[in-house]
């Protein structure tokens, strides 16, 4: 595959305290998720650690958390669909409804299926209110079907930072503009699913799933978790007590290092970028003039 290469030293160069709060969420499969649909297409490792969920011409496959959260540090390790995998989508995405419902709040990564021997692209897009139209597109600087990579967002009310491999590879900051599109309001469900989506997931969907490799398998680990679970009916997630590492000031914004990651992805990795895009918006969305690196 042509992947990007020539990754610079400082992409594996953190600040290891801010990393190490986060914990792996610990229980079983069963202790903490709930299969959405179709749990025959539904796998686990002999020990329980590793999920597979399967794709086929009749049906895809899906989890979600038992619990939402609002605000906090969601990671999981996905390795993808190998060879021709056109038309299918992974996703592993946050949403504050079980359906696609009209009013929902959003956090998406969505992994698009690609011919063998093109790399992979990795679509992030952002939900308030039903209302979407935010995505942008990365490519990868390895195979993500190769080994298992980490895919995290960081959430607070300051902003949504999308990591691979604790990369920023996206920055999504809160706006004060009249708006105001920025999902802080709403607790949300973690999801994971891969379903058919050649309508539109390869090249604008002229490549087509190719039945005869299904099927399509995806795998997860590893899901850590340190957020705020929410409790009906009293609010107490709230973004401003400072109480947890992924509420203090140095997750607010990125740190210098994350900016050198941050500005190397953005000169190497991106394919779109809806506040770039003047066909669809001739006067861009408010949220664009907010810099991510303030």
């Amino acid at each position: 595959m042509a992947f990007v290469t020539n990754v610079p030293v400082f992409l594996a160069m953190f600040l290891a305290s801010f990393w190490t709060a986060a914990s792996e969420l610990k229980g079983s499969f069963d202790d903490n998720f709930s299969i959405m649909w179709a749990e025959d297409h539904f796998k686990t490792s002999e020990d329980g650690r590793i999920w597979h969920l399967s794709l086929d011409k009749e049906t895809g496959c899906g989890f979600q958390t038992k619990q939402r959260y609002r605000f906090g540090w969601f990671s999981m390790k996905v390795k993808l669909v190998g060879g021709d995998s056109a038309g299918v989508v992974t996703a592993y995405y946050m949403c504050s409804e079980n359906g696609a419902g009209p009013e929902r709040d959003e956090i998406d990564f969505e992994f698009l299926g690609n011919r063998s021997g093109q790399p992979y692209t990795i679509q992030t897009n952002v939900y308030k209110n039903g209302t979407g139209g935010r995505e942008m597109r990365h490519q990868l600087w390895f195979d993500p079907t190769e080994d298992y990579h980490s895919y995290s967002v960081l959430w607070n009310n300051h902003q949504l930072v999308f990591f691979v491999d604790r990369v920023p590879v996206r920055v999504y900051k809160n706006s004060d503009k009249a708006n105001h599109f920025f999902p802080n309001e709403k607790p949300m469900y973690l999801f994971s699913s891969i379903w058919n989506a050649d309508d539109w997931a390869t090249r604008g969907g002229l490549d087509k799933t190719d039945w005869k490799k299904a099927p399509f398998v995806s795998s997860y680990k590893d899901f850590s978790v340190d957020g705020c679970r929410w409790e009906d009916t009293y609010p107490a997630c709230v973004s401003t007590t400072t109480e947890n590492w992924w509420d203090q000031y140095d997750a607010w914004h990125l740190s210098e290092t994350q900016k050198k990651d941050y500005a190397w992805v953005e000169r190497n990795l991106v394919v779109y970028d809806y506040c770039k895009d003047s066909d669809r918006y001739p006067t861009p969305p408010a949220e664009c003039s907010v810099s991510p690196w303030s």
